[in-house]
């Protein structure tokens, strides 16, 4: 038995899976705007979610992104949108 570093895991907000931290997208809220930190670097509180489309839906329609950032209200999706856009485009 090899031993290794354990590796993190989150569940991602949309289908609820739980996989290895770096499969997984860190999102932010900023002023009401649920945003991307790829680099894992920003402050607060932070969820998973895979960098897909479809993933992004079901947070969407399962309203997952109050629960998981502790707000009242719905939040902005605009930017995150974009971004995975523009990320399966360059893929």
């Amino acid at each position: 038995m090899v031993r290794g570093r354990a590796v993190p895991r989150r569940t991602c907000v949309g289908c609820r899976i739980c996989t290895a931290k770096s499969d997984l997208l860190r999102l932010v809220v900023v002023e009401d705007s649920v945003i991307p930190d790829p680099r894992g670097r920003m402050p607060g509180r932070g969820a998973s979610l895979h960098p897909d489309l479809a993933c992004l839906e079901l947070a969407e329609r399962r309203r997952a992104f109050p629960r998981a950032f502790r707000r009242t209200g719905p939040l902005e999706v605009r930017m995150l949108r974009q971004w995975l856009e523009s990320q399966q485009v360059g893929s």
